[in-house]
């Protein structure tokens, strides 16, 4: 059984703020394959929620004048893997939202939710965090844009306001532009499991080197994260084995992951050098890099 209060269907974004805005305990819901499930079990007891299920406004895939690729928060994960925009410019986030959960809560569950639950084991964020990606936030004070990498405060918990909408996930042109990548999740299933582990590479090459690197990680740490001193140090480095090698050496440095009933601290750091390692030699072969055997 649900234990809720009402369901209130919003008309727009703005109609939504003002929802939210009237009652400090209603709680946001998209796709609510997470907050379905989380109400069945206790949580978010009695209280009313707010949808912004389906609204136009904030659905689909697009590009603006300047190159920069707009995602709708409230666009489903089989629309975002079937787009061609995504198709040609970020497969890697079309392949790494095609490993989340099952078909039918692919048709459902919405990156702006993936996003705003603040979960580690998103399988949307590493790709994100990856991308460079930006967040346009909506509410009564206006609209605001965050880098993604500064969404997360802590396990569960984000910067998003109580009357804030997610309205769009913002990529970049130079962010994918030349740009190649690759996100590897490991679990215990090949399907409908939780990541226990996934890393997100990208790279854009110059003359057979590294001209621009990301590594990014989920279930590394309390929240997903980058590996800023990593990507820094690995700017110049030649396209190769020893590369990528040295890539997971300098990453898993800079993450903080912890042991749980599905894996061990050392287990993860164990899976944390060995997926950077193939996600970045996969990412140079696939932006034209000849990787030495």
């Amino acid at each position: 059984m649900y234990d809720v209060q009402s369901v209130y269907q919003a008309k727009s974004v703005q109609d939504a703020i003002e929802a939210l805005g009237k009652d400090e305990r209603a709680m946001i819901v998209s796709g609510g394959t997470d907050v379905w499930v989380q109400n069945r079990e206790g949580k978010h007891a009695g209280l009313p929620f707010v949808s912004i299920h389906g609204l136009p406004e904030i659905t689909g895939v697009r590009i603006e004048e300047d190159g920069t690729l707009v995602i709708g928060a409230a666009t489903c994960f089989t629309d975002i893997t079937a787009s061609p925009l995504i198709q040609r410019h970020v497969p890697m986030l079309g392949e790494a939202v095609d490993q989340v959960g099952s078909p039918q809560i692919r048709n459902v569950g919405t990156i702006g939710g993936n996003v705003c639950n603040g979960v580690t084991s998103a399988d949307s964020a590493p790709s994100l965090f990856a991308l460079d990606a930006q967040l346009k936030l909506q509410g009564a004070m206006g609209e605001r844009i965050v880098p993604i990498t500064e969404f997360y405060t802590g396990a569960g918990k984000t910067v998003r306001a109580h009357d804030e909408v997610l309205c769009e996930v913002r990529i970049p042109k130079e962010s994918y532009e030349g740009v190649y990548g690759q996100y590897i999740k490991y679990g215990k299933r090949n399907a409908m499991e939780i990541s226990t582990l996934g890393c997100a590479v990208t790279v854009k090459l110059g003359n057979q080197k590294l001209v621009r690197v990301r590594i990014a990680y989920g279930v590394a740490g309390p929240t997903p994260l980058r590996c800023f001193e990593a990507e820094a140090e690995l700017v110049g480095k030649p396209v190769g084995k020893e590369t990528a090698c040295l890539a997971a050496d300098l990453a898993v440095q800079a993450i903080r992951p912890r042991t749980s009933w599905r894996a061990s601290k050392e287990f993860r750091l164990h899976l944390a050098h060995e997926l950077c390692t193939r996600a970045m030699e996969q990412a140079m072969e696939k932006a034209g890099g000849k990787i030495n055997d």
